[in-house]
């Protein structure tokens, strides 16, 4: 499995997007196990869950019937792109399917999220996964949990397997709105604070993949610190 990470703009004490991405990558003749959760670990100082992203929230009721453009438009958080693979009559078939990450209902009072898969096959019409941020050792500073429910390819046919997924969590590309002075404006969230200052050999991040059979795996990468703070 390889893990990706990367932070825009790179400034420290300033707000950026962060881009995760993670890819299995079977040996070959082997085929890929049903991700059940996915456990991101990202760097201490990170301001997640003190960003200015998703100050409204959407239920997953509300995502599941009518998709993201049914959520309040401050809920948007980020976006991406995701793949499965099913393994069907002696041949593995691949759906890509696109990411909206949204903002959902605090959860004992933790930031929860919601990230709605959609695609063009019946498989991927709709697809909910709940994440939650929770709080974990040094050196990182916050845990993204998401739950990854069984997904049927077809009727008594095997569950569907994710293999890819890249998202951001960021300004880059939102729009929010809100009503100053009687009228409507909008804006640009700031996103996500970088600490002010860069850890000793860059800002960590880890995933943790569970598997419907048991097993697990995971990642690590790090991202370099600004040009500006090594010196």
């Amino acid at each position: 499995m390889k893990l990706t990470a990367a932070l825009t703009p790179e400034r420290l004490d300033r707000g950026t997007t962060v881009h995760v991405g993670f890819q299995i990558r079977p040996r070959p003749g082997e085929s890929v196990s049903p991700v059940s959760s996915i456990d991101i670990r990202y760097p201490h100082g990170l301001g997640l869950a003190s960003s200015d992203l998703g100050v409204e929230s959407c239920t997953p009721a509300r995502l599941q019937g009518g998709g993201p453009s049914a959520c309040p438009i401050d809920s948007l958080m980020g976006r991406g792109s995701a793949v499965v693979q099913v393994a069907l009559n002696n041949e593995t078939l691949s759906e890509q399917g696109r990411v909206t990450v949204v903002s959902a209902p605090v959860q004992n009072g933790h930031l929860a999220l919601l990230y709605f898969v959609s695609g063009d096959l019946p498989v991927l019409a709709r697809l909910v996964l709940p994440g939650l941020v929770l709080p974990t050792a040094l050196p990182f500073g916050g845990l993204l949990e998401t739950t990854v429910a069984p997904v049927l390819s077809v009727p008594e046919g095997p569950d569907v397997a994710l293999t890819q997924m890249q998202t951001t969590l960021g300004p880059n590309g939102l729009i929010y709105k809100e009503r100053r002075g009687g009228k409507t404006v909008f804006f640009r969230p700031e996103g996500i604070l970088l600490p002010p200052s860069c850890p000793r050999g860059g800002f960590p991040f880890s995933v943790r993949l569970r598997y419907q059979d048991g097993a697990s795996s995971t990642a690590h990468t790090t991202v370099p610190c600004p040009r500006s703070a090594r010196h």
